[in-house]
């Protein structure tokens, strides 16, 4: 289909809340999904959130078998979730760098909780509900951020954790 600009950071559509999918299983939605992986695989990403191509809808996709992003992740399944809710299923959390497709060069040491279950819908309307933990739970809860409005650097505890990737981790080669 088509590679789609990311928005950035300091742009204001990605911290208004998205909007529930309420038409399922039409063609522009499966354009829509099509844009999103093609422009997530050639950012080198491993999700994608609706708002950050400026479409503001509840609508994230997620997946990956390697990362060079994040090279020592475990795989992600190829998730598409519409009208996500995301529950803790426990109260602990852990820190762990993230990065951002809207946030580039960037990384910074986020809290997350550790396991979590997810429920919504498949874009043909079929609901999902899965119980994830590790990278997995990090990327679903980053994603559905973006549907309300939130960046990851919005959720970093402590700024000196905060900085251009290719200083924090020059063997990445790359930010």
């Amino acid at each position: 289909m088509a590679v789609r600009p990311i928005l950035k950071m300091g742009d204001p559509r990605l911290l208004v809340p998205a909007e529930p999918v309420t038409a399922f299983d039409t063609p522009e939605l499966h354009a829509l999904i099509a844009d999103m992986f093609d422009t997530m695989q050639a950012a080198g990403g491993v999700g994608l959130a609706a708002p950050q191509i400026g479409v503001g809808l509840q609508l994230v996709i997620m997946g990956f078998e390697r990362s060079e992003r994040y090279p020592d992740a475990a795989p992600v399944p190829q998730t598409i979730l519409l009208n996500p809710v995301v529950t803790p299923l426990t109260d602990e959390m852990e820190d762990g760098w993230e990065g951002c497709l809207s946030v580039p060069g960037m990384r910074g040491l986020v809290p997350r909780y550790t396991r979590v279950r997810y429920t919504g819908f498949t874009p043909r309307g079929e609901p999902v509900d899965r119980a994830v933990g590790g990278f997995h739970a990090r990327v679903v809860q980053h994603e559905c951020d973006h549907l309300q409005g939130v960046l990851y650097p919005m959720r970093i505890r402590d700024m000196t954790r905060f900085g251009f990737t290719e200083v924090l981790f020059p063997q990445l080669g790359r930010p």
